[in-house]
């Protein structure tokens, strides 16, 4: 079968406009798509233990996140036949911004980490699962169906019984999950930038930018807030940039391109089930009766908002306005 021409920093996605449907169909998300979306949110998950585990501060551990995984995004981007090109302006400015968002995300996360639970971490960190459907909602210019209108509601409540819950166990826990909220309010503007860019980019081209434009910002940051930043020991942190980073958020890249927002979200779920297993064996964090209620709330809702007829047929980056981006074909 035809392949594009070997990948550039401005190389087009994996599924180009104008393709055969031969190529569509090979195209098409499968078994293997469905695994990397899996196995990339089981990675995220194991980001909030890693950061816990560090000795720096929690901003400057993101930025270790990223500086740390570079070098391994260049050589994965290189050997996939990235090379130095021109890109347009706008898609620069995406991915600027995309950094400083993902930065932002990072930063305000790791500091609700360690103000709440793993479990909360996650679940509260990962908004996205409500947000970025009805992002693709909108998009596509259709309103949610009742069944999916009533999912969405039946989430917020369950978010709000689990905050809720957070603050009677412990009232310190309330501003590590208004962090994290925070946290999952960026993390949704970043995808939706990196969905954009994944309509011009690769994925690993995509990610690579992005990371690059996140860390000096980071390092600002933790800087003017007087964190420690060099540590004496470097594992949790090279755990943090190559399990976080590079596998999960690689692979989650690689998945904006190949499911609907809806699929997105309802993946997102794994991470707070993970996050909450490791929070119980290595720290005790039990769950108790109205936080297990709250995530099977979330749960069915993840489920009922996939049911029945959705507006939402392709991947999110197919129904952007990519010519914005500046869209370069390969033939």
């Amino acid at each position: 079968m035809h392949r594009p021409a070997p990948q550039t920093l401005s190389s087009v996605p994996d599924t180009p406009r104008g393709s055969t449907a031969e190529a569509n169909n090979v195209a098409a998300p499968g078994l293997i798509a469905f695994a990397a979306l899996v196995v990339a949110n089981v990675a995220l998950a194991f980001g909030p233990w890693f950061v816990r585990a560090t000795e720096v501060g929690p901003v400057a551990a993101g930025f270790w996140r990223l500086t740390l995984a570079v070098p391994f995004l260049v050589v994965l981007a290189v050997q996939q036949g990235a090379r130095p090109r021109r890109l347009g302006w706008k898609l620069w400015a995406g991915l600027l911004a995309g950094g400083v968002c993902f930065a932002a995300d990072l930063g305000t996360w790791h500091l609700g980490i360690l103000r709440t639970t793993l479990a909360n971490a996650t679940l509260f960190g990962n908004v996205a699962t409500l947000i970025f459907p009805i992002y693709g909602f909108l998009i596509v210019r259709s309103w949610p169906t009742r069944t999916q209108g009533f999912a969405l509601a039946l989430a917020a409540a369950g978010g709000a019984l689990l905050l809720g819950r957070s603050y009677q166990l412990d009232a310190k826990n309330l501003a590590g999950d208004l962090f994290c909220l925070l946290a999952g309010l960026l993390y949704t503007v970043y995808f939706i930038l990196m969905a954009r860019a994944r309509a011009t980019l690769a994925p690993i081209s995509a990610l690579t930018l992005s990371t690059l434009a996140g860390i000096v910002p980071l390092l600002v940051f933790a800087l003017a807030m007087g964190e420690r930043v060099l540590p004496t020991h470097w594992g949790p942190l090279i755990g943090l940039a190559l399990c976080s980073q590079v596998l999960g958020q690689g692979l989650m890249i690689y998945a904006l391109g190949r499911f609907t927002p809806l699929v997105i979200g309802i993946a997102l779920l794994i991470q707070p089930v993970v996050a909450g297993l490791v929070g119980w064996l290595v720290y005790g964090e039990r769950l108790g009766t109205a936080d297990l209620v709250g995530v099977v709330m979330v749960a069915v809702a993840l489920v009922l908002v996939r049911q029945g007829p959705g507006p939402e047929a392709l991947p999110l980056e197919d129904a952007l306005d990519t010519p914005d981006f500046g869209r370069q074909e390969t033939v």
